[in-house]
């Protein structure tokens, strides 16, 4: 979620999810619990549960100020089993759901190995709190525009790499190729999350009714639900007829995305890139153009070298545009009204 776009601290609550339901009702606007109580414990006391929980001998609190951006809270230590972790706390009752979604899409993401991530360690409870814990990593590296690209390119071809080696495998008799199987549909194992909305990832065969029925459907829903507001359920019929034509002559392989890759979300290293907080699930590649286009923040170094390994195909810029809407909808479901006309207006516009 775009972390610099929020005004007030998002405290608020998800009501419970059934992802075989047609619709998901989902309140935002209602505050958390004032304070949970392991906000009320003494650091001392914080640090022994969470000793506990990772199994470690000795913990420490690193004391530079840290934050987990608008949804949650964190901090980061030292330990003996570990090195340096960096944890985050949420009391919000859908914390535990979020949580293991981005610990999946984490441990999915450093499985390819092709760009950094922070290993995840545990998701364990304190009190009222969720917690995930990972790897801590310093981010005071020199900036590589053209290395990110690269790195993004090659998360994005990993799994095309897997479906390519697995179809020679079949046509080679007595192959013992010991390949991880590629993924051939589109979804993930379980809900993500992009800030408190879910992401239905039930897997599917057809990537156009994918992204028009889990992503842009069910936001409209959510938000219609919160706001009232007809403009959206007025346009949707029209554009939900016209979403396939975007589409036509476009070869859609699965391919593991960040899904949340904006600016606020990826830093470097000394030795490179890395990216956190994703929202991931197998999509398409020019979906996570989507939020990296609508805000900015990656130079013309990185989608020169992002290109130069996966070349632009007639509509991509439309198609982007498709991709942007959801996320206007869901900054318009988080914040306000503010996202409002920008979400109505592209929806006129791309239908």
């Amino acid at each position: 979620m775009h972390v610099s776009k929020c005004c007030n601290q998002l405290r608020q609550q998800v009501q419970r999810i059934n992802v075989a339901l047609a619709t998901m009702k989902i309140s935002l606007g209602m505050p958390c619990r004032a304070a949970s109580l392991s906000r009320t414990l003494r650091p001392e006391e914080i640090m022994e549960a969470i000793k506990s929980e990772l199994g470690v001998g000795t913990i420490k609190e690193l004391r530079s100020r840290f934050t987990g951006g608008c949804i949650n809270r964190a901090k980061a230590y030292n330990t003996d089993k570990y090195g340096d972790i960096f944890v985050k706390f949420n009391d919000n009752e859908k914390a535990q759901e979020m949580f293991d979604g981005e610990f999946a899409a984490l441990q999915a993401l450093l499985d390819t190995n092709t760009i950094r991530v922070p290993k995840p360690i545990k998701v364990f409870s304190i009190n009222n709190d969720c917690c995930l814990a990972m790897e801590f990593i310093d981010m005071h590296g020199p900036s590589d525009s053209e290395k990110l690209g690269t790195s993004i390119a090659k998360l994005h071809l990993h799994n095309k790499s897997l479906i390519e080696a697995s179809k020679r495998s079949e046509s080679t008799i007595g192959s013992t190729d010991k390949q991880p199987k590629p993924i051939e549909k589109f979804g993930f194992d379980i809900l993500t999350y992009s800030g408190y909305c879910p992401l239905i990832n039930e897997w599917s065969d057809n990537w156009v009714e994918f992204y028009s029925q889990n992503r842009l459907k069910k936001v409209i829903e959510i938000v219609v639900e919160k706001s009232g507001d007809r403009d959206l359920l007025s346009l949707w019929p029209k554009l939900e007829r016209k979403i396939p034509e975007y589409f036509k002559n476009c070869d859609i392989y699965p391919c593991l995305l960040h899904g949340d890759l904006w600016s606020g979300n990826y830093s470097f290293t000394k030795d490179g890139p890395v990216v956190f907080d994703p929202a991931s699930f197998y999509g398409h590649s020019e979906y996570e153009f989507g939020i990296l286009t609508m805000f900015g923040g990656f130079d013309k170094a990185f989608h020169t070298a992002y290109h130069k390994m996966i070349p632009q195909t007639t509509g991509f810029t439309q198609r982007v545009l498709l991709y942007q809407l959801f996320h206007h909808l869901n900054h318009w479901n988080h914040f306000g009204a503010r996202y409002k006309q920008g979400a109505l207006n592209l929806m006129q516009k791309l239908s």
